[in-house]
């Protein structure tokens, strides 16, 4: 027996028995509609990072991408899937926003920081090139704070970095920016901490991440 197919099986039992008939004239109108999401996520793929439920969103509101490090190659670059979601989602969708995620602990970040460790699986070298020009900002602005004092992880200036880089490739896409251009379209960098629920968000033109504060509904 597959222990690990039989898991994803009761999965599917529990969603059939207790999750769809509590929502099913939902999901009737998401399957004879067509899609109309007002956000594309770009998020990594790490299996602990889950965008509706980070973002509160529900069946049909998010077009999610993930991909290793949460990562957008420049325009010819690499065209691809990534490539081919961006363009579908703005031109296609219409979606009206996008973010993108990165998140604490992130693997790809690690292997940036840590190269070596990744020599078996070239593919997975291959795609943090486009996170190099990050690795040197972060580098260089790290080198420099910590002279006066920061003790702010590198890897957290690093995935910063990385976020920033990855918004800055997402406007070579001419989808992205002739809907930029009218007004149609918005961007945003996020980090997400897994640890502690926090998301921070840097809005489009912003350096720096701002904690998304708990609503006063929540008991702040």
């Amino acid at each position: 027996m597959d222990e690990t197919l039989e898991q994803l099986k009761e999965g599917v039992r529990r969603f059939r028995t207790q999750i769809y008939p509590e929502r099913a004239e939902q999901f009737a109108q998401a399957g004879s509609e067509p899609q109309r999401p007002h956000t594309l996520f770009i998020a990594c793929a790490d299996s602990r990072v889950d965008p509706n439920l980070i973002t509160s969103t529900t069946t049909g509101e998010v077009f999610v991408t993930r991909n290793i490090g949460n990562m957008v190659p420049a325009y010819g670059e690499m065209l691809g899937g990534v490539s081919a979601v961006v363009e579908f989602a703005v031109t296609g969708l219409k979606v009206r926003h996008i973010v993108i995620c990165g998140h604490s602990d992130c693997g790809a970040m690690k292997a940036l920081l840590a190269p070596d460790n990744s020599g078996k699986l070239p593919a997975v070298t291959n795609w943090l090139t486009n996170a190099h020009a990050a690795l040197t900002v972060a580098e260089t602005v790290n080198e420099r704070d910590v002279a006066q004092g920061s003790d702010k992880p590198l890897i957290l200036e690093l995935t910063e970095q990385n976020v920033l880089l990855q918004m800055r490739h997402l406007k070579t896409h001419p989808s992205v920016a002739g809907a930029m251009a009218l007004g149609e379209l918005t961007v945003s960098g996020w980090i997400y901490n897994i640890g502690t629920g926090e998301v921070r968000v840097a809005e489009d033109g912003e350096r720096t991440f701002t904690l998304i504060d708990p609503a006063p509904e929540d008991g702040v």
